[in-house]
């Protein structure tokens, strides 16, 4: 088939645009601006559009959209007026999924990295939304395996047409509530009707939405109070580690720092155990070396580390910045600097007093704009709210070698090269802090 992807530059779309052209279609796409990931796309031979253009609809047989492009899209538009099949993301998964023995992993935090460490333990192909740093991509594709490892999405309702096999639930915490309507009643029924859709279910029994099914559900149910022990953070060859025992299986090592690492790593290898030898998971899951933009260390040098992490919900946040104290006092760093670039006005004014808490121990916290992500601009006193800091507003930063400089109205407000300096963002953070902004 010829199919063309519209907003081929998101993670999400742009894995599923890179596993139909590794099983042989024909993938063009679009988006507004160039980025990594499209440039990315562009080496593997597909034809990507900038920006939307009614002009890149030419004779394509399908037509798959991320659940931001909107009906008056010229694209869609295009498409429709020539009898062009258009597919939201949700819709389309029902035929990209649909012969695939698939482990969908969903969550409102935690999946990427779940799903990535259950790709390094099970064979099979697999698609993640983040990338993988022990092959490079955020997709794997095996031709003649007919396993799936699947991120799965709540933000659009697109998990209930992941068609899992094998549903993992790492939490069912509340998240992208404008697309239910904010009616907290048919959220958790969709993660109900996403877990019962599978014939396998590998369940975080602790998560406050997920205890209540305890006896109703049929699941391999996970405690992490009890089944997870002997936590201890370890660096193994300088790279950081948890090593945790689980169940009685026994002991295992996970590249990452944190009780949420062996959440993660322990729900993983419960759903490969339903199939695969203990030890050779054992061995496998060392594989794993963590996803970029997941407590990624970006730049080293005696006296700083520079770390660049995706956290843009208060519990993953909070989760890293625990890591972060434990692997500073490791390395023997005595400040932490953290980096806040707030995703979205809806997410930060809904868990508002749980950012607040979140950066506990952090010697200085710099806040920049929230990346809006297409909303409107809304209100929010950051400078009141966050005030028990030590402080500092700034527009942007800007990197070279390890050396950090905070910008304020075009100004460089303070230098920072000293110490642990940890960014957390979805937005345009990750390239800032990486110095290719």
């Amino acid at each position: 088939m010829k199919i063309h992807f519209i907003g081929i530059g998101g993670i999400g779309i742009s894995g599923l645009a890179q596993y139909m052209h590794y099983k042989g279609h024909e993938i063009s796409g679009s988006d507004i601006s160039d980025t990594v990931i499209t440039k990315k796309l562009r080496k593997l031979g597909i034809t990507v559009t900038i920006p939307h253009d009614a002009s890149a609809i030419a004779n394509q047989d399908l037509v798959i959209h991320s659940a931001i492009i909107r009906p008056d899209n010229p694209e869609v538009v295009a498409a429709k007026a020539k009898g062009i099949e258009v597919l939201a993301r949700r819709e389309a998964l029902l035929q990209i999924l649909n012969n695939s023995k698939v482990y969908a992993v969903a969550g409102a935090h935690g999946k990427s990295t779940t799903t990535a460490i259950l790709t390094s333990i099970m064979d099979g192909s697999s698609i993640i939304g983040a990338e993988s740093k022990a092959f490079g991509s955020n997709v794997r594709y095996e031709k003649d395996n007919s396993i799936m490892i699947f991120e799965a999405d709540e933000s659009d309702g697109s998990f209930l047409n992941s068609n899992p096999y094998c549903a993992i639930v790492v939490n069912a915490e509340p998240e992208h509530m404008e697309y239910y309507d904010y009616n907290y009643e048919l959220f958790y029924d969709s993660y109900k009707r996403f877990i019962k859709s599978a014939q396998y279910r590998v369940l975080n029994a602790e998560d406050k939405f997920l205890s209540t099914l305890v006896g109703e559900i049929d699941a391999d149910w996970l405690y992490p109070s009890r089944d997870i022990t002997n936590i201890e953070f370890i660096l193994i060859n300088d790279e950081p580690h948890t090593r945790f025992t689980l169940k009685d299986l026994g002991s295992f090592d996970v590249w990452g720092f944190g009780k949420h690492i062996a959440l993660d790593a322990a729900l993983a290898i419960l759903a490969a155990n339903e199939s695969m030898d203990i030890e050779l998971i054992r061995e496998k899951i060392l594989t794993f070396k963590g996803i970029k933009k997941r407590f990624d260390i970006v730049g080293v040098e005696e006296g700083s580390v520079i770390i660049d992490d995706y956290g843009h919900h208060p519990t993953e946040i909070k989760a890293t910045f625990e890591s972060v104290k434990e692997y500073a006092l490791l390395k023997g760093f005595d400040k932490i600097t953290a980096i806040w670039q707030p995703h979205k006005y809806s997410r930060t004014i809904d868990n508002l007093e749980e950012f607040i808490n979140c950066f506990e121990g952090a010697c200085e916290l710099i806040i920049l704009p929230v990346w809006a992500a297409g909303e409107a601009i809304r209100e929010i006193d950051f400078k009141e709210k966050f005030k028990r800091y030590n402080l500092t507003m700034a527009d942007n930063i800007s990197r070279a070698d390890n050396t950090i400089t905070v910008m304020k109205d075009k100004e460089a407000l303070k230098i920072l090269d000293k110490g642990l300096i940890i960014g957390f963002g979805a937005g345009d953070l990750t390239y800032q802090i990486r110095g290719i902004a």
